[in-house]
């Protein structure tokens, strides 16, 4: 996708007119490639330690982008704003119940505690012998398996065979493992390194007693939390429900298959945002293509029920850019219009009703992953009660150029204890992102090489996997 209102081959959603002057390298150098502007600042420009050098006086054109550019939230406190915007929706939320095979990926909205001992019984930790008494030990011919009914207590000088897992028979002292025994020729077991007593026997309760608390409301259901779960007798777990998003796709230059032909693009909004919102843990309930129609786009958007809504493009303010006459026609209260950051500065976040959002992406498609990131990541984590995510950071392996005045979010791999950043990073590209393992957050005026960046991870990603860095 691609925004409307384009100027001499620079995309306007991403090149304001004071932007391009700051770009000039020492003032009087040729302006940014069309392919990377509003993605990186020249070497050279700014005051030469990597911050950028005081403007002029604005008059114009660039006092209307300082205007705007002043308007425009900090991309930190966007994030925060997003995080905080959902907390009173998500106090509302009543927790469901769902089956084991449905809770992975939710947070437990109550503690999860023991419906039985674990184990529930005596068992084995090995396979081998069950004996009593000091050795040797008669062997009966009968053995016990995991699974079976209780078996016959020993006598002192009893022994018998048993599996890991199996019920352990009573007044047993030990599990002797079978590699630690031998039998001799009147068919008595013998022990062949000195045991203890007790040894390789799991005691009922030994992990936990019913009614202990095993995890506290707010865990993650990660597959080893629904093993735990099960073995400790749930069927169904109580957890908050994700967040349900409805996406909004406009445009009328957009194709659904095919080549790009006459003026018409593919959309890629529409194929790549439901499964990545899936993967922030949403739950999108529907993705609806509309034209650029004032209302078409106010019908679909009173008429959603959805925790969120997401609408790509029309975010600025061309002829058929619709979204914000929308919001003031319905009363929305405008959170956040625009951020500090490139690509994707006029995404924005409007509260539609008390536990109802919608954030505007902009249409060109890494701008969109930016305000995806930057606006809808916090908001959906604040709805399904997940934790933020530990900050971390590396040290680049390349400089990376910065914008005079935004934060940049720059793809890049990890490899060993550094990040490389990707090319083809601009508003429009998506060749970068598919490579890459994660963004990395590259405040004003760049980042040297081995200067640590902050890392945001992507949902899917594995460290690891080779690119092409070209």
């Amino acid at each position: 996708m691609t925004p409307r209102g384009t100027r001499q081959g620079l995309d306007a959603e991403d090149l304001d007119v004071e932007e391009a002057l700051a770009l000039v390298k020492d003032g009087n150098g040729p302006a940014r490639p069309a392919g990377d502007h509003g993605s990186a600042q020249r070497e050279g420009s700014g005051n030469g330690n990597g911050t950028p050098s005081t403007p002029a006086p604005e008059t114009g054109h660039r006092a209307a982008a300082a205007e705007h550019r002043h308007r425009a939230v900090p991309w930190p406190e966007a994030r925060t704003i997003a995080a905080r915007a959902a907390r009173s929706g998500a106090a509302r939320r009543t927790p469901v119940s769902v089956t084991l095979g449905d809770a992975l990926g939710l947070v437990l909205a109550a503690p999860l505690t023991a419906l039985t001992d674990l184990p529930s019984f005596d068992t084995s930790a090995m396979d081998g012998w069950a004996v009593a008494g000091p050795g040797p030990w008669h062997v009966r011919d009968e053995g016990v398996l995991a699974g079976s009914a209780a078996p016959a207590s020993l006598a002192d000088g009893e022994a018998v065979r048993i599996a890991t897992g199996a019920r352990i028979p009573a007044d047993t002292t030990a599990v002797l493992r079978s590699e630690h025994g031998r039998t001799d020729d009147n068919g008595r077991l013998h022990p062949t390194r000195e045991m203890q007593h007790g040894q390789d026997i799991r005691p009922r309760g030994q992990e936990c007693r019913s009614g202990d608390q095993l995890l506290l409301a707010g865990a993650v259901v990660t597959p080893a939390v629904l093993g735990l779960a099960a073995a400790a007798g749930y069927d169904t777990l109580t957890v908050v429900p994700r967040p349900r998003v409805e996406v909004l796709v406009l445009g009328d230059e957009l194709l659904t298959e095919g080549r790009p032909h006459d003026g018409l693009i593919r959309d890629a909004l529409g194929p790549m945002l439901p499964p990545w919102l899936r993967a922030l843990g949403a739950d999108v309930i529907a993705v609806r293509r509309l034209r650029d129609d004032a209302k078409a786009l106010h019908k679909a958007v009173t008429a959603s029920g959805a925790d969120l809504i997401i609408t790509t493009g029309g975010t600025a303010a061309g002829p058929v850019d619709h979204v914000h006459p929308t919001l003031r026609r319905i009363d929305a209260e405008l959170l956040v219009d625009s951020v500090k950051v490139r690509p994707g500065h006029p995404m924005l976040l409007a509260r539609l009703k008390d536990d109802q959002h919608l954030v505007g992406l902009p249409g060109n498609p890494l701008a969109a992953v930016s305000g995806l990131i930057t606006l809808a990541e916090p908001l959906l984590r604040t709805l399904a009660a997940r934790p933020a995510p530990e900050p971390y950071a590396l040290p680049l392996r390349e400089t990376v150029h910065g914008h005079p005045y935004d934060t940049r979010l720059v793809p890049v791999v990890l490899r060993g204890d550094h990040a490389v950043p990707l090319h083809y990073n601009g508003p429009a590209m998506l060749r970068g992102i598919a490579a890459a393992d994660a963004l990395a957050v590259v405040p004003p005026g760049g980042a040297r090489a081995g200067q640590e960046a902050e890392l945001l991870d992507l949902p899917w990603a594995t460290a690891g996997i080779g690119a092409c860095f070209t």
